[in-house]
């Protein structure tokens, strides 16, 4: 991992920059978050379904919104982020919501080295495999967190989307689907707010469906589903189309957004 120091450091220092602009944005709608309004998506919350007593650990949780929206719904909560600064903010909503998540700020493939518990679910979402050059040491470490017949899920944005360069003025197919050099992007702005004037620099890898797959597998898990979805919850790519269900699609639908996997613990 040291090899890769440069890479944490930076992209750190930028989720860091990030959780202040985040904070204040219409995306994460952080006044309606304190008022009630879950910041789940219906695929995670139809696959989980009911959570209650059940215990959580929420990988690369950002500033808490999903950990808190979970603890909201009876888990026992934890999340792990690599951004003290989101990790700072997520404690500070977990206390004025009067809820009992508990918040530890590590990089992701570390989380063994600072979470000792075992959960009944280990759960990641959106844009977050991204942000790791090896799987095998994150499917490892999540098979270490979970218990015996514990669950993973995960709900992602679809490797084909990765493929593309989104800075030029019309998205071009740029970056190999199963590429393993490391990839480097610098730019104004941030998924939640393009008008902002915060400089995001970040480094990020590609990973292709069977890299996820034999990486949980390979790590004891047993895959119970993969599903593509040609839709997102999410607005984050140009043009963009919103649907009547609320979600949004590319213009042609040509190629799956999301991807949604769950595997259990033998």
């Amino acid at each position: 991992m040291d090899s890769n120091k440069n890479f944490f450091d930076t992209n750190k220092a930028t989720w860091n920059n990030k959780v202040n602009v985040h904070a204040k944005s219409d995306m994460y709608d952080l006044e309606a978050f304190k008022h009630g309004k879950s910041s789940l998506m219906p695929y995670e919350i139809e696959a989980l379904g009911n959570v209650f007593g059940k215990s959580l650990l929420h990988l690369q949780c950002h500033f808490g919104q999903d950990t808190l929206s979970w603890s909201r719904m009876g888990a026992k909560c934890t999340g792990v982020d690599l951004s003290d600064e989101g990790i700072k903010l997520a404690q500070r909503l977990n206390k004025e919501l009067k809820l009992d998540a508990e918040f530890v700020c590590c990089n992701v493939l570390d989380t063994s080295e600072f979470v000792k518990d075992t959960f009944d679910i280990v759960f990641t979402s959106y844009g977050v495999i991204g942000w790791l050059p090896d799987l095998k040491p994150w499917g490892k470490m999540i098979a270490e967190r979970l218990k015996q017949g514990g669950t993973f899920f995960m709900a992602e944005f679809h490797p084909i989307v990765w493929m593309f360069d989104y800075l030029e003025a019309k998205p071009i197919m740029k970056y190999g689907y199963m590429q393993d050099d490391v990839i480097y992007e610098e730019y104004e702005g941030t998924y939640a707010n393009q008008d902002s004037k915060m400089i995001t620099k970040e480094y990020g890898w590609n990973h292709g469906l069977s890299e996820v797959i034999n990486a949980l597998t390979e790590a004891g898990l047993k895959i119970e589903y993969l599903k593509e979805f040609d839709e997102s919850p999410y607005d984050v790519l140009p043009n963009l189309i919103k649907t009547d269900s609320g979600m949004f699609v590319t213009e042609d639908k040509l190629y799956p957004l999301i991807f949604t996997l769950k595997a259990v613990k033998l």
